[in-house]
């Protein structure tokens, strides 16, 4: 598979993976431009630069190469990408058939990035960005939860270990239905999750009495 090959697959498999979390998904009409797509998510249009990932070796790394080159009267020209020019960088490994999605604050000015599949045997944390941190379902999620203002998830901590704050969270049918063990998470938690369908209120998800407090089994 050549290059313009890779990209195009890329593009459509990143495209598909939003649409089915019910992001709307835009395209510019012009090409060659800094950016592939983009993603209205919590109501902002977030610009995507699209990549082909691969897997190393080993199998336990995902390699992203974030470089990209553009055409100018004095020929190609390679290079990276700033906050101004993208918010997001999407990629898609064919080896797993997995998207991931990465915000332009990690990736900013680097060529490449290593996601590893498996936390280091000697138990490092510094500099090592794990590929679950950042598969695309999860990834969007914790977008949208961000730009909605919300607080963000709260990762490995236990839920019922952050006292409980009356917080209401909308998230779309589809996102909720690929989604919904980390919402029905967060509503034991305390909050209340309002599900949307076609834009307009639908389903509203609310804590056990006690789920707040005693967490999931």
């Amino acid at each position: 598979m050549n290059s313009n090959a890779k990209g195009a697959t890329a593009e459509t498999q990143i495209a598909a993976a939003a649409v089915k979390l019910g992001v709307p998904v835009l395209k510019p009409l012009t090409e060659h431009g800094r950016y592939d797509l983009v993603f209205e998510i919590g109501s902002q249009l977030l610009r995507v630069q699209c990549k082909w990932a691969t897997l190393d070796t080993t199998g336990s790394v995902v390699v992203v190469r974030i470089s990209g080159s553009y055409c100018t009267p004095n020929g190609y020209v390679k290079s990276t990408y700033a906050a101004h020019e993208i918010d997001l960088i999407a990629a898609y490994c064919d080896a797993l058939n997995q998207c991931y999605l990465l915000p332009i604050s990690l990736v900013a000015g680097r060529s490449c990035i290593h996601l590893r599949r498996t936390a280091p045997r000697n138990a490092q944390r510094a500099c090592i960005n794990l590929a679950s941190q950042f598969e695309f379902a999860g990834a969007v999620a914790q977008l949208e939860e961000r730009l909605l203002g919300m607080q963000e998830a709260r990762g490995s901590s236990p839920l019922s270990s952050t006292p409980s704050v009356p917080t209401r969270h909308e998230v779309g049918a589809n996102a909720f239905r690929n989604l919904f063990g980390y919402y029905m998470e967060r509503a034991a938690g305390g909050e209340e999750v309002f599900v949307r369908r076609r834009g307009r209120p639908y389903v509203r998800l609310l804590p056990a009495e006690g789920a707040a407090t005693t967490g999931p089994p």
